[in-house]
């Protein structure tokens, strides 16, 4: 380390015990002067590459910091009791809907993107919570599916009834997140996944209780990648990239992630602005950022995802993606259904402890 003229002088000039305190308020001023402006994120596990973190730090020498939620619920809980200090997060339509309704979100400034042209209006159009993105930016379009151990599991219909079937019990699990499980079995009941009608809220949480639970070790929405590797789960419904960040290599020639055909909920995540974020222009550049075509192709190369949102992205993939965005064409978005969620919530409640 290069040693500082002025600081040695302050030291020759001063008492062993006032130099010592002197060197530390140069020190704390030396590193207050030099901090790098910090962005606070707060996303879904396993959903930014740290490779584009990476990059996006360099590029504007900042630094990100990166929290991760295992539901739009935890992320929206934890942001109404103040936690967090956050500058972007990333809920699903559903909750976008809701937050905008709280007066919990910045607007979004479109001089400051550059690369908002490269998002398929396809998604904006479903994005009926925020189409014209005054509020939020599409980030990923996608849906939750089955994965499965076909060594294990050699034969199988690719359908939500596999969670039926009483000769896989004690080695399936289903995401431990209401409006996915209720949806699952709403849209093989012939439902939409954003009823509003008892009878049919009720007929799928008798499905679940009465013939999917019983063959599953647990509702689990952390874990179930680790377990899978593990071969404690041979099936399990959730998102595939848990589960592809957890096995080894020769695993994956025989794990499967399939949509059924019958549909599901989908989602679009999007990248949203807190209304008290402390650094509102760096947001928008990372938001930016992400919708460059090489950055995006990189994050969805990453996970195996079809780059669904970004359309110069998909000429640059390199990676063959686990699903095809043809496979989302029968499933739902998730809309925030309003007092109906008292019903979805009753449900769930009676799913989970057991009557």
């Amino acid at each position: 380390m290069k040693k500082i003229p002025v600081l040695e002088a302050a030291l020759r000039g001063a008492s062993l015990v006032k130099g010592a305190f002197f060197v530390l308020g140069i020190l704390a001023l030396v590193s207050g002067c030099s901090a790098k402006p910090k962005l606070m994120i707060y996303n879904w596990t396993y959903y930014t590459p740290d490779s584009v973190i990476e990059k996006f730090e360099e590029e504007y020498n900042v630094r990100v910091v990166y929290d991760d939620f295992e539901s739009n619920e935890e992320l929206f809980a934890k942001l109404k009791t103040g936690g967090g200090g956050y500058d972007i997060v990333f809920p699903s339509g559903d909750y976008v809907s809701i937050m905008i309704s709280e007066g919990m979100l910045a607007p979004i400034n479109k001089s400051l993107l550059k690369n908002t042209g490269n998002i398929d209006p396809l998604v904006l159009r479903q994005a009926t919570y925020d189409p014209t993105m005054a509020y939020s930016v599409p980030y990923y379009w996608g849906a939750a599916g089955v994965i499965v151990n076909t060594a294990r599991v050699p034969d199988f219909e690719r359908s939500w009834s596999i969670f039926g079937r009483t000769d896989l019990a004690g080695k399936m699990t289903m995401l431990d997140d209401m409006r996915e499980v209720l949806g699952d079995a709403l849209v093989s009941l012939g439902y939409s996944v954003n009823t509003s009608n008892p009878a049919e809220i009720e007929k799928a949480r008798d499905l679940v209780n009465t013939v999917w639970k019983p063959n599953l070790i647990r509702f689990d929405a952390t874990a179930y990648g680790k377990s899978f590797a593990q071969e404690d789960f041979w099936v399990c419904q959730g998102y595939p990239e848990v589960v592809f960040e957890e096995i080894r290599d020769d695993q994956k020639a025989h794990t499967v992630f399939f949509i059924p055909p019958e549909g599901g909920p989908a989602y679009i995540d999007s990248m949203c602005i807190l209304k008290d974020s402390k650094n509102i222009e760096l947001a928008h550049k990372f938001i930016d950022f992400i919708h460059r075509p090489e950055i995006y192709a990189e994050f969805a190369d990453t996970f195996g995802f079809p780059a669904t949102v970004n359309i110069p992205a998909r000429a640059l993939q390199q990676v063959t993606p686990m699903y095809r965005a043809e496979d989302l064409a029968n499933t739902e978005l998730k809309d925030d259904v309003g007092d109906t969620l008292a019903l979805y919530d009753a449900a769930w409640l009676t799913i989970k402890v057991g009557k």
